[in-house]
């Protein structure tokens, strides 16, 4: 979606500042961000905000995927003959033997506190800039969002971390328990919550809205039991009924459930309550990707043809045997996210193929003509072999290799894209989310709302996903295979999983079942550049 963006150009003064107000640096910054200076108009106020949108923009698609993702049975990402094996950052995910050094953890807390200093400038410059009145307030209380969502990932990955608010503080700020972030971040959002917008559409889209304050409100107290010691289900419907009771938001019908993902998606998309808009003619200065990248990692190397991309994608994730399980149902049309067995062309007929030589196929070929030539069927196996070595976790450097588990294209292949970049936008939030968790949070003891019992809210999502029969009961372990299925490659699933109790299961080749993991090591560089910080227990 390339027409949704704030004016996020800025000069070389305004990135140097943006940096100074996110690490210690060794040069003094001489030029300062002044309202004498800069920004003195409206265009400029959204020049200021704009670095923040673009940190947001930064990890959500690749580094926060995999980390969210990755160390689920949601995603695995095997080397091919060395190919990806990456010192072992992706093998450590699935594993669970990460440690304080790995580039994910480090990546994380990075991008999380880069978005916290980019917030605390801007907040202290519009503050002082800015003409008092409703606009300000407004955009002060959409920064104050967007801050508060990367405490939120901070939190939910780390656990215990330091709360930095003012801009240019470099003093060393301990941990602080993860109870008191919650409750600074729960008072953050319902202060900001009065000054932002009910408005639903193009003007608003990619900022936070009230909506989506009270989506992340609901998504928080549905882990506050896990977060801090605390039941708050009945908090939890009553912010998912904020949602509902405004009208503005609808589910989309069957017929457009996979759109929702395409290229194409944008403010039209009825179920968006929050997402983040991707161009890939975009200009990024900030060290993140900032880019959406699904179709360079989900989609196979040998179907360009049938998707028409303008590059050879790596096709290097998948999913597992057991996550896959969830997907059922042969009416559902969330089925149809998944590239699964033989694969064919667009007409549905025509095998897609691709020609090679024998050994190229399989490298452990031991017939008489290994440079003979093959022409196969792509064919997507379902199950992840470590065939060429089980300590690199690596499942070989051939078509076989290549063509193991299956591949999840819910953003759709972007063929306008020039690159391996992508337009598809990204959602945060969704209206079905916000159904779901109202359910698990009724059957997890909250009190019936507006007439909607966990069951009917259930149905009321399943009834415009698959033309099977509306359900009888309900349990918790429903709702655990309902979120599988509507949020597959949305990075919610190691949240579902250590709320649901399933975090420390096996699956694929991990066995870990260390509590400790369900949060990630402090990075050894915030560890040296911040003295008072603790490292998280079994680190």
């Amino acid at each position: 979606m390339n027409k949704i963006f704030r004016s996020i150009s800025f000069n070389a003064i305004i990135l140097m500042l943006c940096f100074a107000s996110c690490q210690k640096v060794s040069v003094p910054v001489k030029t300062e961000l002044t309202p004498d200076v800069f920004p003195q108009n409206t265009a400029q106020y959204a020049q200021a905000a704009g670095p923040v949108y673009v940190a947001l923009r930064g990890n959500i698609s690749v580094e926060h995927f995999f980390m969210q993702s990755a160390s689920t049975d949601e995603v695995i990402f095997p080397a091919y003959g060395g190919n990806w094996y990456n010192g072992g950052e992706f093998q450590q995910l699935h594993y669970h033997t990460w440690t304080k050094d790995h580039p994910g953890v480090s990546g994380e807390w990075y991008w999380t506190s880069t978005i916290i200093g980019l917030a605390n400038q801007a907040l202290a410059t519009l503050q002082s800039a800015e003409p008092d009145g409703a606009a300000k307030q407004q955009d002060l209380a959409e920064l104050r969002m967007v801050r508060a969502l990367a405490y939120f990932y901070q939190m939910d990955s780390f656990g215990n971390v330091p709360i930095v608010t003012v801009a240019g503080d470099y003093s060393a700020h301990p941990n602080k328990a993860r109870k008191e972030v919650f409750n600074f971040i729960e008072t953050e959002i319902k202060a900001a919550l009065p000054s932002l917008s009910s408005t639903i559409g193009q003007t608003t889209y990619g900022r936070p809205t009230k909506y989506m304050a009270y989506a992340l409100l609901a998504k928080m107290y549905l882990n506050a039991e896990y977060y801090t010691g605390t039941k708050r289900y009945d908090d939890c419907i009553a912010a998912c009924d904020n949602v509902i009771s405004s009208g503005v938001f609808h589910l989309e019908p069957r017929s457009t459930y996979l759109k929702m993902f395409y290229p194409d998606n944008g403010p039209q998309t009825a179920e968006f309550i929050f997402a983040i808009p991707f161009d890939p003619s975009a200009a990024n200065s900030l060290p993140f990707r900032s880019q959406n990248l699904h179709q360079r990692y989900d989609l196979p190397r040998r179907l360009v043809s049938k998707y028409k991309v303008n590059f050879t994608p790596d096709g290097a994730i998948s999913t597992l045997p057991s996550y896959y399980a969830n997907f059922n149902d042969p009416n559902d049309v969330r089925n149809k996210q998944w590239l699964t067995g033989p694969q064919y062309e667009n007409d549905g007929k025509t095998p897609a193929t691709y020609t090679t030589t024998n050994q190229s196929y399989d490298q452990f070929y031991k017939g008489s003509n290994p440079n003979g030539s093959i022409t196969y069927q792509v064919t997507l196996t379902p199950n992840i072999v470590l065939r060429q070595d089980v300590n690199t976790f690596d499942v070989g450097n051939d078509e076989i290799g290549w063509n193991m588990g299956y591949h999840n294209i819910k953003f759709h292949p972007d063929s306008t894209s020039l690159n391996r970049n992508m337009k598809n936008d990204i959602p945060i939030f969704r209206y079905s989310d916000i159904l779901l968790m109202k359910a698990e949070a009724i059957l997890r003891g909250g009190s019936t709302t507006l007439g909607q019992s966990a069951l009917a809210l259930v149905n009321m999502l399943r009834v415009e996903r698959t033309s099977s029969a509306a359900w009888s009961t309900v349990t918790l372990e429903d709702i655990y295979a309902e979120r599988c299925r509507e949020f597959a490659w949305e990075s919610w699933h190691r949240n579902d999983m250590i709320r649901f109790g399933k975090y420390e299961t096996s699956w694929g080749f991990k066995t870990d079942a260390n509590p400790n993991h369900r949060i990630f090591p402090i990075p050894t560089a915030a560890m040296q550049l911040n003295k008072a910080l603790v490292q998280n227990p079994g680190y």
